[in-house]
């Protein structure tokens, strides 16, 4: 499974749910698609740093790199796609060169 980045601004919405929508860490991490741990994390390295400071990275995924991002997931997917075709393929092939009487 691919590694995940988000961006500081998606980061700091979350917890600002958390924090001043009176959500739990539970239910924001379920409705974002994330782990309950993450959002903790995410939580204590604002409390720790100032919100300024907090998530250095990369920032913005670019648009190139949201293009290369999803091509990797389809290259992927007709991976597997085609080693289980395969496997199907020399299956039945053995299973035909049997013959049936």
């Amino acid at each position: 499974m691919a590694k995940r980045t988000y961006t500081k601004e998606f980061k700091v919405e979350a917890v600002r749910q958390v924090v001043e929508g009176g959500k739990s860490v539970a239910s924001v991490a379920r409705d974002l698609g994330i782990s309950a741990n993450l959002l903790h994390r995410w939580q204590r390295a604002l409390e720790e740093e100032a919100a300024e400071k907090a998530f250095p990275g990369k920032g913005r995924v670019s648009a190139e790199g949201e293009e290369l991002r999803r091509l990797r997931r389809e290259l992927a997917d007709a991976l597997e796609e085609n080693s289980f075709l395969k496997k199907a393929a020399a299956y039945f092939a053995k299973d035909r060169g049997r013959g049936t009487k």
